[in-house]
């Protein structure tokens, strides 16, 4: 704006005789103000007016005519009206939206004349070398200095306006007043400790911007108590990333925090944020933005695709999956590895929105930054990323092809491109979101191969691994280990294909069945190929009883030339020794007996020594064959469904490789052996019955390792052969006058011993592993024992469990559906709820008592879980509401009994002597949360509630306790009345003896409160039984007029 000049104190005539002259200078702004609160679409206009307004304020024209009537306004005096407009928004709540558009119209506007003011002190002195000062700089401080106190006031609307003005001032201007910039400073990082969310919103909003500023180096020598407040902005704010409690202050810090390598692990962080809308807008705002993917470190990336893809929220996966399939592949596809060497100063223009050519190298490179050689194994992490990335890019399914060239030279990436596209075009379809132009079948049988030419190509590839494992066995290449890792991978991606193939051509399923079969027989082939070849070779013999029979011959043949390779090296050993001996005996001299006699001696010695190592090498060859035809051997179990005894060669492998590895004095071939023998068991119910005494005997007497092993199997035979558990049969010759109790199962008081013992066991693994064993049978009904889920119950809240996380997670599972999957084990757990709540109590006051001999009792609150909270999950895990087909049975008698018999066992444990302050308030409690459904039990089941209400009223020592029997009793009494009119109405020929049945049981209904309720209580006063008195008086009148 050349021609003007700036000034502060001469008054400029804003309004002429050509505009309004009536209208001041507030009734101008305010206008302006006023529009802006309606719509942000006027903005732009208000903007340009209250401009206009300022430069008749603050800037001198050129053309100044003198001789006009008006008003004369400066500097002053318009901001001291934007101060009065401003403070007008302080007391509008969060709530109202036009605090929000003023607000916005405030920095747009303050942006703006800051930026035309720079242009018109630049053109007025563009030699400055300094920031000058303008009017809207002398505007902002004032604003600014005149919300500072503000920040800190009482009323947290004034608080939150106030940091929010101030911080979007901070975010709309580029320069800020030193002086003022240290007190903003000061200021925000107090309010980021406020008590209230959007007050630390706002200023973390604010701190944003500012941290990129500070510096803790740089700042100045002070020695005042606001400057060490004021140091380490960067470091507050990252830890009120990592610990405020509101979500969305964490995830405005993830998107305005400053992009540094000391504040990116930080941001990653966040991607297991307990909030899902902040997960979400890591994966779909910040890392997008974050530029090329590759400069991230392979941990980062591994464990972002892991959290991502996995997570339990539907919106964070799709946004994962999106950013691996658009950007990621993107980053490769753009610039090539080579060019990521030379660093990322070089950024190329690309045209947005607009996805780059296929790739198969960019493919590749990608697939290998996520190290496919260690996330593409079964359950990893690449196999469902590339699954999310076929279905998002069919231009890539379209692309990819497999000739004869792709299969010369697979690496480790080629292998899992073709596998994965195999399972996806195998198992997706349209349906499953795939929009491709073409079916998937088809696509797959034009690009892959036949099932023979395939076989060849697997055959070669078995062959090089072979020849790398033994090339790493000799050490001779360095690099040997890597490229056997590599050969394994391919042949374990080429198996997995294999075991999707259609076998039905006989040409290539006899190819495949010879190169199973001979590859199955080759012992240095490592155990998961070995594993996939079973796998497969069960395939190829078919599925039918035949096929099984053949699989079994197969595969025990295959075992035998395994452990033929000892027999063989034995030979040689033998051979080499005759030919040493007759090689000496050819060539040996007379010579004298002393110098014979010396030689022996000296030869004895080396031949002992070298014969002591030749055992020791042959021992170690001798176990790893062993553990090589045991592994064979699981493998075939676990693929083979037929009974034990009908399938001789399953008879043979046990009888002379699975029970001497049992009997074996070396633990490796101990435990493996007894997995087989395990799952044998589970292939005959007689070897089964035979063993299992032997598997409790492993579990008592072996080390933790075995001792999980043993549960494992006791487990799976116990719910494969139920009827082992059963009572033994009565004998029918037995008559009445002989008749005794019926005998006890002598093996389920040695399994539920075993059971219990594991679950006290320290090692973390058995102590899960039995609660896993335990969950399994009690939900297969094979197991009711109380104390048993007793026990469960208590090692799920017990504080020495805190460290297990196994056994905690599948407790969290098994509780709740055990219970409302039958009503039986809902009463059941029911029945054991206050003996829970009584030795939970016990332990956590020996908990505090330990903590408050050891440091004071601090921090001995939050190491257990409080025993309020133990009760509401006792009561909502017997809930009969949540139990399945409760509304279905709603309408008979005892469908929702679990809470009245919660009820009974809750007071039956108030009336003891035992019962504590903290454990009798838990109690109280959990009777004021019992829903008791009108029939849900009969009439006994009530009066017994009633007499323990009755008695436990004596207990009652606060109100809110009394309120609660008091509220029980009344749902109880009309309950009852209910059900004995029930009855009365089913039984009229008995109307005389059911009327005085009634008159009995209100009689004793009514001595039963009167007794127990009319106790006076701790202030002296009387519980009101008027309510009472009246509903039993609405009874009689009802039945007299019956």
């Amino acid at each position: 704006m050349p021609g003007r000049v700036a000034r502060k104190a001469q008054p400029a005539n804003v309004l002429t005789e050509e505009d309004s002259g009536s209208i001041s200078l507030r009734r101008a702004i305010c206008t302006i103000f006023v529009d802006t609160q309606k719509s942000t679409a006027g903005h732009r206009k208000a903007v340009i007016s209250l401009r206009k307004i300022q430069e008749a304020c603050c800037y001198e024209p050129a053309n100044y005519k003198t001789g006009r009537e008006g008003e004369d306004f400066d500097e002053d005096d318009f901001n001291a009206e934007i101060v009065r407009c401003v403070l007008r928004i302080v007391p509008v709540r969060k709530a109202e939206p036009v605090g929000d558009r003023v607000v916005r119209f405030l920095g747009t506007f303050l942006n703006i004349a800051s930026n035309k003011d720079s242009e018109i002190a630049n053109h007025a002195d563009p030699d400055a070398s300094s920031v000058p000062e303008t009017p809207t700089s002398r505007l902002t401080t004032r604003i600014l200095e005149t919300l500072l106190p503000l920040l800190s006031a009482k009323e947290k609307t004034i608080r939150f306006r106030a940091t929010q003005i101030t911080s979007h001032i901070i975010n709309s201007l580029d320069t800020i007043d030193d002086n003022l910039f240290h007190k903003l400073r000061l200021a925000l990082l107090k309010r980021i400790h406020d008590k209230e969310a959007p007050v630390r919103l706002q200023a973390v909003y604010g701190l944003g911007r500012l941290a990129a500023e500070v510096e803790d180096g740089n700042e100045q020598d002070e020695s005042d108590s606001d400057a060490e407040v004021g140091a380490g902005v960067l470091a507050k704010l990252l830890n009120t990333l990592q610990h405020d409690p509101s979500a969305e202050v964490r995830r405005n810090l993830l998107l305005n925090l400053p992009l540094s390598k000391e504040v990116l692990p930080y941001l990653l962080e966040r991607a297991r944020d307990a909030d899902a809308s902040t997960r979400r807008a890591l994966y779909a705002r910040l890392l997008p933005a974050l530029g090329d993917f590759r400069y991230l470190s392979l941990t980062h990336r591994e464990k972002l695709l892991r959290w991502g893809l996995r997570d339990r929220d539907e919106n964070v996966r799709k946004a994962t999956a999106r950013l691996f399939r658009e950007r990621w592949i993107e980053d490769c596809a753009a610039k090539p590895a080579e060019e990521l060497e030379d660093g990322p100063q070089e950024e190329q223009p690309k045209v947005s929105n607009q996805a780059a050519d296929p790739s198969l190298d960019a493919l590749l490179e990608l697939l290998e930054r996520i190290d496919v050689v260690n996330s593409g194994g079964e359950g990893g992490i690449a196999q469902i990323a590339m699954k999310e990335f076929w279905e998002g890019r069919p231009d890539y399914v379209e692309y990819v092809s497999f000739p004869d060239t792709f299969w010369e030279d697979l690496t480790p990436e080629l292998a899992f491109v073709v596998r994965s596209f195999n399972d996806f075009c195998r198992s997706s379809g349209k349906e499953d979101g795939y929009d491709g132009p073409r079916m998937l079948d088809g696509m797959l049988a034009d690009k892959l191969p036949e099932v023979t030419m395939f076989g060849f190509l697997l055959e070669r590839e078995i062959a090089k691994l072979l020849e790398t494992v033994q090339a790493a066995a000799e050490g001779e290449d360095g690099d040997a280990e890597e490229m056997c890792v590599q050969r394994e991978f391919v042949v374990e991606q080429m198996l997995h294909m294999a075991l999707t193939f259609d076998y039905s051509d006989e040409v290539g399923r006899r190819k495949m069945f010879a190169l199973m079969r001979e590859a199955l027989a080759h012992a240095d082939l490592p155990e998961e190929a070995t594993r996939l070849v079973v796998e497969v070779l069960r395939l190829v013999c078919g599925v039918d009883a035949k096929g099984e029979r053949e699989f079994c011959g197969v595969v025990v043949e295959a075992i035998a030339e395994v452990h033929d390779i000892l027999g063989e090296e034995e030979e040689v050993a033998e051979d080499s020794t005759s030919v040493d001996d007759s090689f000496h005996s050819a060539t040996e001299h007379h010579i004298d007996d002393g110098a014979v006699q010396g030689k022996r001696s000296k030869k004895k010695r080396t031949v002992t020594r070298e014969t002591a190592e030749a055992d020791e090498g042959k021992a170690l060859r001798e176990i790893v064959v062993n553990m090589k035809c045991l592994h064979i051997a699981l493998c075939m179990l676990q693929n083979v469904q037929c009974e034990l005894e009908e399938n001789a060669s399953l008879v043979t492998m046990l009888n002379n490789l699975v029970v001497p590895a049992v009997r074996s004095q070396e633990a490796p071939l101990r435990e493996r052996g007894l997995c087989c023998l395990g799952l044998c068991c589970l292939l005959g119910k007689n070897l089964a019955e035979e063993n299992l005494t032997l598997f409790l005997h492993c579990f008592a007497k072996g080390h933790p390792a075995l001792q999980t092993i043993a549960l494992q199997i006791i487990a799976d035979i116990l719910i494969t052969h139920p009827s082992l558990l059963a009572e033994p049969p009565i004998d029918p010759n037995t008559t009445t006058a002989t008749e005794q109790p019926p005998m006890e199962n002598m093996l389920q008081k040695q399994v539920l011993k075993a059971f219990s013992r594991s679950l006290k066991s320290d090692d973390h693994a058995v102590q899960s592993t039995g609660a896993t064993a335990v969950a399994k049978t009690m939900l297969s009904r094979l197991i009711t024992d109380k104390d048993l889920l007793k026990q469960l119950v208590i090692a799920y809240f017990d504080p020495d469990t805190a460290g297990n996380a196994h056994l905690r997670q599948s407790l969290s599972y098994f509780l709740p559906v055990y219970c409302h999957s039958r009503p039986e084990n809902a009463a059941r757990m029911a029945g054991i709820a206050t003996g829970v709540i009584g030795k939970l109590a016990t332990l956590r006051e020996a908990m505090l008592d330990e903590a408050e001999a050891d440091s004071g009792g601090e921090g001995a609150e939050g190491e257990m879980v409080k025993l309020s909270v133990v009760g509401t999950m006792l009561v909502d895990w017997t809930d009969p509401r949540k139990i399945v087909g409760f509304a279905e049975a709603a309408v008979e008698v005892g469908a929702g009994e679990t809470h009245f018999l919660l009820a009974e066992a809750v007071f039956d444990r108030l009336n003891t002597s035992q019962v504590g302050k903290e454990e009798r308030k838990v109690l109280f409690g959990m009777l004021g949360k019992l829903h008791l459904p009108p029939g849900g039990c009969d009439a006994e089941r009530i009066k017994a509630v009633l007499t323990g209400l009755a008695e436990a009223s004596d207990v009652a020592s606060d109100q809110t306790s009394r309120n609660t029997l008091a509220k029980m009793q009344v749902n109880l009494l009309k309950m009852i009345r209910e059900a004995v009119t029930a009855e009365r109405e089913v039984e009229d020929p008995q109307e005389e003896n059911e009327d005085y049945t009634v008159t009995a049981l209100e009689d004793s209904v009514r001595d039963i409160t009167l007794d127990g309720m009319g106790m006076p209580d701790a202030e002296g006063t009387r519980v009101q039984l008027g309510g009472d008195a009246d509903l039993l008086s609405e009874m009689e009148e009802e039945d007299t007029n019956v």
